[in-house]
């Protein structure tokens, strides 16, 4: 949970500002971190219905305070990296009109 946690908060805290990031040392930090035993292996499969789902998600994508506490061990490049790594997977998402 916690390392579900800290991916959502890092996708939280992401702005365009730290558009970017490298995608392949984001791939080995949601591992590290184990972000995948919440939101799923593929990040648009989580445990529980009210988890979002994270995979193609736009990089500025916000969610809720609560992964914010989880998310205070990672740094700003670790940020950049995790959501540069989420944005670029296949996703179910639908832009609203």
């Amino acid at each position: 949970m916690k390392k579900l946690l800290l991916l959502a908060v890092s996708v939280a805290l992401m702005s365009n500002a730290w558009a970017g990031g490298d995608a392949a040392q984001g791939k080995a930090a949601v591992e590290k971190y184990g972000c995948i035993a919440c939101h799923g292996a593929d990040f648009k499969s989580p445990i529980d219905p009210t988890y979002p789902k994270l995979a193609g998600q736009h990089q500025d994508y916000r969610v809720n305070a609560i992964m914010n506490g989880q998310a205070k061990p990672l740094t700003n490049t670790d940020i950049q990296n995790i959501t540069a790594y989420i944005s670029n997977l296949p996703g179910t998402l639908v832009m609203q009109k």
